[in-house]
């Protein structure tokens, strides 16, 4: 046993002296989640621009039109001049663009007909279709106001009260209105919030240990075939405690990448509790213990390094994918089935539960029973591989 501890010793030694191996393993996985977390972290409602051009400045109707529009919830008004707008569609710079029409708060007032006009690249994209919705919404809300208006001018038209006097009055009902809706929607969201953390930190963290305990395979088929194993035999090593060695450090290079990442988690977004904390140490060093035997049975079976490295690479991605790392699976479909065959299944479910459900050991005591049998086959059938020449062992 001393003898396979020296030996795991030395390979964690050389994995925290190499800054490749370094870089791969740690600020890799930190640049991806950022990139995810950037990406997907912030507020999931709308966010767009309204590109306007107003060619009725100082109009009552056009200011009231832009004023409705700044009302709505992530819509950023931005105004250009007609050259400009039609440079950038021209250009595909913009996908769409409002023109609010000369005289259009004088023909409004004059109960006259008047449009607003949308010019747009294509269908003008997704932004730009709920773009235009919010338009016709403020359009419709002035339109309402006027025909209101308009109703009740022509209803007290023999009482003797002025056009202005109406004006003000609807004007103040229709702000009360706005002020104190009598009708609201409320948004309720089922479930929990989305969460970049929570969703892709696990994955992440289990797809890079895994896929670089498996890479070290490649190294192990290197040393097979430079007779480095072999020698290592001659100083009185038997060839179960060069198995055990490998093993330990295989999985002592996963825990510790895990363990790194966890501490950067934790200081971060602080979604641990210390027992917690340590709970996810448990379920990480259950894991690389299962990857590291997957990893001792790609190198036994490899018959050169690129071989290894193909397989180490094919194995990775196919768990990532049917593990749900970057997709939601569905539960009952095809592919939830499949996701059973996922080491990375298990282990994501575990430490989501942890990070997110405020679970335990006890309450992924499935995830971790699985996890444990899959590595103690996986450790049975390794050391039957394992191989220390090419011709056998």
């Amino acid at each position: 046993m001393k003898k396979a501890l020296i030996i795991m010793a030395k390979e964690v030694r050389d994995f925290l002296r190499d800054k490749g191996d370094l870089a791969f393993s740690l600020l890799l996985p930190i640049l991806i989640f950022g990139i995810f977390y950037g990406a997907f972290g912030g507020n999931v409602g709308f966010n767009g621009t309204a590109y306007v051009v107003n060619e009725d400045p100082g109009g009552k109707y056009s200011a009231l039109l832009l004023q409705n529009l700044g009302s709505y919830k992530g819509l950023t008004i931005q105004m250009l001049s007609a050259s400009d707008a039609n440079d950038r569609l021209n250009r595909s710079n913009i996908l769409l663009a409002l023109f609010i029409p000369q005289g259009f708060s004088a023909n409004l007032a004059a109960d006259q007909p008047t449009q607003l006009t949308f010019k747009q690249r294509g269908n003008g994209g997704t932004e730009g279709e709920i773009v235009t919705s919010m338009v016709e919404g403020a359009a419709d809300s002035i339109s309402q106001e006027l025909q209101i208006q308009n109703n009740v001018q022509t209803a007290v038209s023999n009482s003797g009260i002025s056009a202005q006097q109406i004006n003000v009055t609807v004007q103040q009902f229709v702000a009360q209105e706005q002020a104190a809706p009598l009708l609201t929607v409320q948004d309720v969201t089922t479930g929990n919030n989305p969460d970049p953390v929570n969703q892709y930190l696990p994955g992440i963290m289990t797809m890079f240990v895994l896929f670089a305990v498996n890479l070290t395979a490649q190294t192990l088929v290197d040393e097979r075939r430079k007779g480095t194993l072999e020698r290592l035999l001659v100083s009185k090593l038997k060839v179960g405690e060069l198995f055990l060695g490998k093993f330990l450090a295989y999985t002592a290079r996963g825990f510790l990448q895990t363990t790194i990442l966890l501490l950067l988690a934790y200081a971060v977004f602080r979604i641990f509790t210390p027992v917690s904390f340590l709970e996810a140490l448990v379920i990480a060093l259950i894991f690389a213990a299962t990857c590291s035997t997957i990893g001792l049975i790609i190198g036994a079976l490899s018959k050169t390094p690129n071989q290894a490295t193909w397989i180490s690479v094919f194995i990775t991605m196919v768990m990532v994918m049917l593990s749900g790392t970057f997709v939601a699976i569905s539960p009952g479909s095809v592919l939830a089935t499949l996701s059973h065959v996922s080491i990375n299944t298990y282990a994501n479910n575990a430490f989501s539960a942890l990070f997110t459900h405020g679970g335990s050991l006890a309450s992924v005591w499935t995830d971790i029973a699985v996890m444990v049998g899959v590595a103690i086959v996986g450790l049975v059938i390794s050391r039957f591989l394992f191989r220390v020449t090419e011709g056998g062992k």
